[in-house]
């Protein structure tokens, strides 16, 4: 069967684009859910209908599509948001073509992320960056992140409730936190970090289902359980590369797919890779292990719970570490951490 883009046929759409700058990429998928990244100049979509929600957001050039009967232009910044079953084309508005990122999610998902609630329908299919599109948009960052079960409820939360508000019924999600519920999840995730915690799991722990999980972990601790786990996973990282444990065994042995992995995520949290994080806390003695001086300038507490708000593209304040020993030759010094 060949491999479709929410439904089109990739073979038959290579076969009608003539410049090499046009491409499509998929990125890790699972339980239905599809990212992809497209650039097209020379080709167009022709009318079609996909099974899914697609979501996108365009990051060059300017996007026209026809959309329940009206043209519509979607600009860099600006979310497209489709509902499935819902005719449509796409097509570049300018001979330098379009680039977006796109999001496909089965309305199972979303559906069983509302507690069996209808589906709900955006009239207005672009859409500008807002609190409530903006979680969507984050979503898009990196179609290179492996897709587990956290980030899929994770992403099945954030769809849906940005769906309930860019209909205009988002009042019907507002609840009390479940303090309880998801203090239980964090100090599973601390303890279980470098381990492959399935959301059964997390569910059994909290005595909730995953979606109020997702929903609830973010509101309280402004992060997801997923991302949370990875911060404590390169804590564990920082510790055994700091210690001379090479790159690909920490990465093995604190939980993350492969070395590059670890590497991505190292790199978005702290602003270096670990190789390069590693030859500076090796060439200097007194930049080792400069988080301990942190903790008390910024009387934090050392446990791994003392950073639950650092969420994707976010810096936590483990991480402003980096600033000091970025560059030897002009950082000042450890013993005047920079204001944060």
């Amino acid at each position: 069967m060949p491999r479709t883009l929410g439904g089109m046929d990739l073979d038959r759409l290579e076969r009608s684009c003539s410049l090499g700058s046009d491409s499509i990429r998929f990125g890790p998928s699972a339980n239905g859910i599809e990212r992809a990244e497209v650039h097209l100049s020379a080709c167009a979509f022709e009318p079609h209908r996909h099974d899914t929600y697609a979501i996108g957001v365009t990051t060059a050039g300017v996007q026209t599509f026809r959309y329940r009967g009206a043209g519509r232009v979607c600009l860099p910044g600006q979310l497209h948001v489709l509902h499935p079953d819902e005719l449509h084309d796409g097509a570049a508005g300018t001979d330098d073509g379009f680039g977006y990122r796109i999001l496909y999610l089965p309305p199972e998902l979303v559906r069983d992320a509302l507690g069996g609630w209808p589906l709900p329908f955006v009239a207005d299919p672009v859409q500008e960056l807002t609190t409530a599109t903006r979680r969507i948009a984050s979503l898009l960052a990196d179609i290179d992140e492996p897709i587990n079960e956290l980030t899929c409820a994770e992403i099945a939360a954030a769809v849906a409730d940005s769906l309930l508000s860019l209909s205009g019924q988002a009042n019907r999600r507002r609840v009390r936190i479940d303090i309880r519920a998801v203090g239980l999840v964090r100090d599973y995730l601390t303890a279980h970090a470098c381990e492959p915690t399935p959301a059964s799991t997390l569910e059994r722990v909290a005595g909730i289902d995953r979606f109020t999980i997702a929903r609830h972990f973010r509101r309280a601790f402004a992060t997801s359980p997923d991302r949370y786990r990875t911060l404590r996973r390169l804590a564990l990282a920082r510790t055994a590369i700091e210690s001379g444990r090479s790159l690909a065994q920490t990465a093995s042995e604190v939980g993350f797919a492969d070395q590059s992995h670890m590497t991505r995520q190292f790199k978005r949290t702290y602003g270096l890779t670990p190789a390069r994080w590693m030859a500076l806390t090796a060439s200097r003695p007194e930049c080792r292990r400069p988080t301990a001086h942190l903790r008390q300038s910024h009387n934090l507490r050392p446990d791994a719970a003392a950073w639950p708000s650092a969420g994707p593209g976010d810096v936590s304040t483990d991480a402003r570490a980096i600033i000091t020993i970025r560059d030897p030759q002009v950082a000042p010094s450890m013993s005047q951490p920079e204001k944060s």
